[in-house]
């Protein structure tokens, strides 16, 4: 999920960073931290406004400054069962890996749909009986299962294997077989 918060940090400003304007210094500190995880508030994306700075403090040994900082950020934190869209960035016998944003996710062979997929001397995964393909490049929706933070950034376990999950072709196919059918029907 996407979400603006508002966070407090000590926050290390080398001289390198050292302007005028404190607050500029502070935000390029800041900028650093972008991409990074945090099991409590997620992954942040992009600083979008430093609202206070307190006094800054030196410690010995290092050129340094710390500044107590309130800043508002955009994060994202993954959260189990959210619909999420990604797009397929390597395959694998056991799976298929999708890049969601900044995050990594795996849907293992066994989760990408009720079919049997194997994995292709071509480098892709094929349904046995609806010789459904995918593969590097597909854009896909499913829904999360599992979130690992033993890695960085988070790794999650996604599933496709639900009613509106899927390769987005599949799902745009299965809606036009639906609607010819109603056509049909009148």
């Amino acid at each position: 999920m996407f979400e603006i918060a508002t966070l407090k940090q000590n926050v290390r400003v080398p001289p390198r960073l050292w302007e005028k304007n404190i607050k500029t210094a502070v935000k390029k500190a800041l900028r650093e931290l972008e991409g990074k995880l945090s099991k409590t508030h997620g992954i942040l994306l992009s600083i979008i406004k430093v609202k206070e700075v307190g006094e800054g403090k030196v410690l010995p040994g290092d050129g340094a400054v710390y500044f107590p900082t309130k800043f508002e950020s955009l994060l994202f934190r993954p959260e189990l069962n959210e619909v999420i869209e990604g797009e397929i960035s390597d395959m694998t016998e056991f799976g298929a890996f999708v890049k969601v944003g900044a995050l990594s996710g795996l849907i293992h062979v066994s989760q990408v749909s009720d079919d049997f997929f194997s994995y292709s001397h071509e480098g892709v995964l094929l349904g046995k009986q609806s010789k459904k393909v995918l593969k590097i490049g597909d854009r896909i929706r499913g829904r999360v299962i599992s979130i690992s933070y033993k890695a960085e950034p988070a790794k999650l376990g996604i599933t496709m294997r639900q009613p509106g999950l899927g390769k987005l072709e599949w799902l745009e196919d299965e809606k036009d077989a639906k609607s010819k059918k109603e056509v049909e029907k009148k």
